[in-house]
């Protein structure tokens, strides 16, 4: 009979998965950030532009990245069960999906001028959000194929690799910014074109290591990943679109509660929206250090899952979540001591507008202090019910956590009540919170958490 492992086994287990996916998470993110730090430094109504832009195209890659995400439990669960072949059918049809949508969602960004003005937000700001989105969604594509193979290798427990590759990714973009929306070293000023097409070719340029690494490196050559990729696999196709549309969903429907809050926010102003834009940035940044986690815990329970060893998916969950709440508390108290030092970071404060810009952040960043906790623990509920392949059901609480209840108290804490930005981040916090209860009570209650040893 096999030993169960430690609490301590567990734990190293999850730090030595999990800090290559934050890093890597934070790499893959900090292309958004570095765009909007150097447009901040480039004027205000261009961070106010890139801010509806990134969120939109966020929005529309988290729903894409949904099939992408699905590649993770299936086949961590498919290598718990010892069945190779499955893995190299579900990354493969994974991919097949991603690139569907991302070629699917690009008349979208071309056309997201006329969008943004139909939904009250400033004309100019919206003509240059489209000029971003126009070249920025071209990346959409790389971007969900990385988000497959990163799937596929973190799995692998691999995930050394996508660090390292975003990393070097994050340096390119830097330098392709400096050159591109300023016009250094002898490069066109762009602007905010400058900024998009620094990302896409970022983006290229990391799918392409990624992919030379997973189909030459000689531990996973025998998966022979693009062996004839064009053939389908209708079975896999199926299984793959059936556990990835939900949750691409469930993130649409957390990511849609933000870019709400972004719309509701120009309402307001547009120093009021640049201000919420950096708050959220900052948020997003230590968000994933959960998400990190949260994907970590999603391979580990798929493995302990597809072996059928319930014992373990148990005490690894429990771990998992005190991990989670001893960084969630580390990132409250940073929050809290340290918000206009870190806010002042995204602007040129020789801009006159900047002082009121950072006096609104701060307020903003105690409210995301507020929510670091319920947004910690409900996508490490989400996590762990991916690992045991749970996804409609969550997909059903996130849309009414997020939509039956945090948008509506957003709306009415912010407007009717009169408390403005700070009321439609409070309405944030109550919807997470919500999604937090309902998640764990979804994972904790389910028959793999019960306490027999085996799958009813």
């Amino acid at each position: 009979m096999r030993q169960r492992e430690t609490y301590g086994a567990h734990f190293r287990a999850l730090v030595a998965l999990s800090l290559p996916l934050v890093g890597s998470n934070l790499a893959q993110m900090s292309l958004h950030v570095t765009d909007t730090v150097m447009l901040g430094w480039y004027g205000v109504k261009e961070l106010a532009a890139v801010v509806l832009a990134t969120s939109s195209f966020f929005i529309l890659f988290i729903l894409g990245a949904g099939f992408a995400q699905a590649v993770m439990p299936m086949v961590a669960s498919a290598l718990g069960r010892g069945d190779e072949t499955q893995v190299r059918r579900d990354t493969r049809m994974g991919l097949w999906l991603s690139i569907i949508f991302g070629v699917a969602v690009y008349p979208v960004f071309w056309w997201s001028g006329p969008i943004f003005v139909a939904l009250d937000q400033a004309p100019d700001v919206a003509a240059l959000a489209q000029d971003y989105l126009r070249i920025a969604g071209l990346g959409m594509l790389p971007a969900l194929l990385i988000m497959g193979l990163k799937s596929f290798l973190s799995a692998l427990e691999r995930a050394g690799v996508v660090l390292w590759a975003t990393l070097a990714g994050v340096f390119c973009n830097m330098v392709l910014n400096w050159m591109l929306i300023f016009g250094n070293w002898g490069a066109p000023e762009m602007g905010v074109r400058g900024a998009a097409l620094a990302s896409v070719v970022t983006q290229v340029l990391t799918l392409l290591v990624m992919a030379g690494y997973a189909a030459r490196h000689p531990a996973l050559s025998r998966f022979r990943l693009f062996q004839r990729f064009w053939r389908p696999d209708w079975p896999a196709f199926v299984q793959v679109y059936r556990l990835g549309w939900p949750i691409g969903l469930t993130g649409l429907f957390e990511t849609g509660l933000f870019w709400a809050a972004a719309l509701m926010m120009g309402w307001i102003g547009t120093n009021e929206l640049a201000a919420h834009g950096i708050a959220l940035e900052l948020a997003g940044i230590t968000f994933m250090g959960h998400l990190g986690l949260s994907n970590a815990a999603t391979v580990r329970t798929g493995r302990y899952f597809g072996a059928d060893d319930l014992a373990a998916l148990r005490d690894g969950a429990k771990v998992a979540i005190a991990m989670s709440a001893v960084v969630a508390a580390i990132i409250t108290a940073f929050f809290l001591a340290f918000p206009a030092p870190l806010i002042r970071l995204f602007l040129d404060m020789s801009n006159p507008e900047a002082p009121a810009i950072v006096a609104y952040g701060t307020l903003l960043l105690a409210c995301a202090a507020l929510f670091q906790l319920a947004d910690a623990a409900q996508v490490m509920a989400l996590g762990f019910l991916r690992g045991v392949k749970d996804t409609r059901v969550p997909m059903i609480i996130a849309a009414a956590s997020y939509w039956l209840i945090g948008i509506p108290v957003s709306y009415v804490l912010a407007f009717p009540l009169g408390y403005g930005g700070v009321g439609l981040w409070l309405g944030l916090v109550v919807g997470l919170a919500f999604a937090a209860v309902f998640l764990m009570l979804r994972f904790w209650r389910g028959r793999w958490a019960g306490a027999g040893h085996h799958r009813s």
